[in-house]
């Protein structure tokens, strides 16, 4: 069946891709203010020049990762796989932030910025390659592709950063880490097809 006149394939990475951002804005949206935030309100007690080394570090790996994990899925794992192993990466990763556990915050950045690497470039070359180079709805498909990133961009920030500021740290990054697992899900139903 197709999707606004675009291949179906387009909408399973639509909603893959909206969930991935969905997951990693919202997370973003909690992260310097978690790590800045006092122990006694549950956060790391981090200064503004550690809490602002480690984003900074954190937000340069996630997109330095994209390199290895095009080679990983071009050499060795193939687009498909690459972006389902990275999907559930990047929930692990922030399932392990929803621990209150220093070790288990670094490991969950650890692995959202493994994860992304394998999901984030590839995702959208599988969209490339639902058309042929011919076909005058290319450019008209990544558009709508990317109305879902900015429509999980969106949304993120308003539930996981008002359950991360108003009830729980943790339930934020457990809610981003909901959103990655229901992309997950639907990337695993939307290529069985």
């Amino acid at each position: 069946m197709a999707f606004f006149g675009h291949p179906s394939g387009l909408s399973t990475l639509f909603f893959t891709e909206m969930w991935e951002r969905f997951s990693f804005y919202g997370m973003r949206a909690l992260l310097i203010l978690f790590m800045t935030a006092s122990p006694a309100s549950g956060g790391l007690g981090f200064d503004a020049v550690q809490a602002g080394a480690v984003y900074g570090l954190y937000t340069s790996m996630v997109y330095m990762a994209t390199l290895p994990g095009g080679w990983l899925a071009d050499q060795v794992l193939g687009a498909q796989r690459a972006v389902m192993l990275g999907g559930v990466l990047i929930a692990c990763g922030h399932f392990s932030m929803a621990v209150p556990s220093l070790g288990m915050f670094y490991l969950g950045l650890v692995l959202i910025v493994v994860g992304t690497g394998l999901l984030k470039g590839n995702v959208s070359v599988i969209v490339g390659r639902l058309y042929t180079h011919h076909d005058d709805r290319r450019d008209a498909g990544y558009s709508i592709f990317y109305m879902g990133i900015n429509l999980g961009a969106f949304i993120a920030p308003l539930v996981c950063g008002y359950l991360g500021q108003q009830v729980n740290w943790h339930f934020g990054f457990g809610a981003a880490g909901i959103g990655m697992t229901f992309g997950v899900i639907q990337y695993m139903l939307g290529t069985r097809n």
